[in-house]
């Protein structure tokens, strides 16, 4: 593993670019994510104008998250055992594979209601494997003192690529949808490319039989440990009930009345709030009562998703539209406040033969709240209409916030992010 040249300058920014692996993690990671933002673009709404039904956009979430449910765990034993960079070389050419056949559906005039549901199950069985190989990498390409930074600037890169993406990818469907799953082909390809150099050390040697002890160790190792398994369940259910992304199409269409590019400016609207302040983390990282502010900046975020329900319906459109970006900003915001305090406890609190199984166990809870939320919001829009849904989902935030500082004390009481510091809690 390659090592800063200078220790004196350790900790900026221009040190985490300096390790070429750890570089060409993150510069995969940008693309990759900035292709599947496009692509969620224009799948939310290639399905919006083919069923104009909040239940078909909520089966795409689902159709995501059902695969990622069945192999997120193998996934994360298999992170274990496997070159983490080759598993996340194979997930970029499955994905780029898919891309493609969405380019073909589209520019060929085929692409259904049926096929576009098929495809988000590949799409989630893939990134099922990718995203605890992808989670586990950081700690094994930085220094440990350098891990909080790192997490806090590769979510920077990310969101730069959700402010970016969903953009361009809205600007990109007014040419039409094939346009941009041909855009998105060609990143994931260069991704592809790109991960071939991030070298590591490849996990020792496991003389233990692979069984469903061994798949399911990274749950009992949570379990065991209230901190973590607290921090992870507080943004499974806060996102799964607080989230809006599969009815912004709606919102877009029916109540702002904006269009395509309207979709991408809300869909990149959380990302400009969580990018602005993962660049302050990146030079300013959390170091005391990080339990405390990661409870706390879940609330602020139910509290944006309230404000986002009320602002998108007043009057004039224009103004409405105004509300609905800062609200979605300040949700942003305070959700990159919790991803880097609790992915950075993940990776700390976790020993490196355990980091797939438990990066495995967070990537459910993060499929579960992105794709089973998506589910859940069309579901309860069906019912309830987007806005009354949006209203729903930002109460149960704030409640959820509130009982989780009674049912895990200890991530409430958590201090620093290293439970071996001074003053830590375990």
């Amino acid at each position: 593993m390659s090592r800063p040249p200078d220790p004196a300058a350790r900790g900026g920014v221009a040190e985490l670019l300096a390790i070429k692996p750890y570089r060409l993690y993150w510069l995969t990671r940008i693309a990759t994510q900035f292709a599947s933002q496009m692509m969620m673009v224009a799948l939310g709404w290639q399905m919006y104008e083919l069923t104009s039904s909040a239940w078909d956009l909520g089966l795409v979430g689902l159709a995501q998250f059902a695969p990622a449910l069945l192999m997120t765990l193998p996934a994360g034993h298999l992170a274990d055992r496997w070159h983490r960079a080759h598993i996340l070389f194979g997930s970029c050419v499955a994905e780029a594979c898919v891309a493609a056949v969405l380019l073909a559906a589209s520019h060929g005039h085929w692409a259904g209601r049926e096929l576009i549901l098929v495809l988000c199950l590949v799409l989630g069985t893939i990134r099922a494997f990718r995203m605890p190989a992808t989670q586990a990498l950081p700690a094994l390409l930085v220094p440990p003192e350098m891990l909080p930074r790192a997490v806090a600037f590769g979510s920077s890169g990310m969101q730069l690529a959700l402010i970016t993406g969903p953009a361009i990818g809205g600007l990109l469907y007014a040419l039409g949808a094939d346009v941009v799953y041909g855009v998105s082909t060609l990143l994931i390809v260069v991704s592809a490319v790109s991960t071939l150099g991030i070298h590591h050390a490849p996990p020792p040697p496991n003389p233990e039989a692979a069984s469903w002890s061994t798949v399911l160790a990274g749950v009992n190792f949570l379990w065991n440990r209230p901190v973590l398994l607290g921090a992870m369940s507080l943004d499974l259910f806060a996102v799964l009930f607080g989230g809006a992304t599969a009815l912004l199409p709606i919102f877009t269409k029916d109540i702002l009345q904006t269009g395509s590019v309207g979709l991408g400016l809300l869909r990149g609207a959380p990302a400009v709030g969580a990018l602005l302040c993962s660049v302050w983390l990146t030079r300013h990282p959390p170091t005391r009562r990080v339990g405390r502010q990661l409870i706390w900046a879940v609330a602020i975020y139910g509290l944006a998703m309230l404000a986002f329900a009320l602002g998108a319906g007043v009057t004039p459109t224009s103004l409405a539209l105004a509300l609905a970006l800062l609200a979605l900003a300040l949700s942003g915001a305070a959700d990159m406040v919790s991803v880097v305090i609790r992915q950075t406890l993940v990776q700390l609190d976790t020993p490196d033969n355990m980091r797939g199984r438990v990066s495995a166990v967070n990537s459910v809870f993060i499929g579960a709240s992105n794709q089973l939320g998506e589910f859940e919001s069309g579901a309860t829009a069906a019912v309830l209409g987007p806005v009354g849904s949006v209203l729903l989902g930002g109460v149960a935030v704030l409640a959820i916030a509130g009982l989780w500082t009674r049912l895990f004390p200890t991530l409430w009481q958590r201090d620093r992010l290293r439970s071996d510091d001074t003053g830590a809690l375990s």
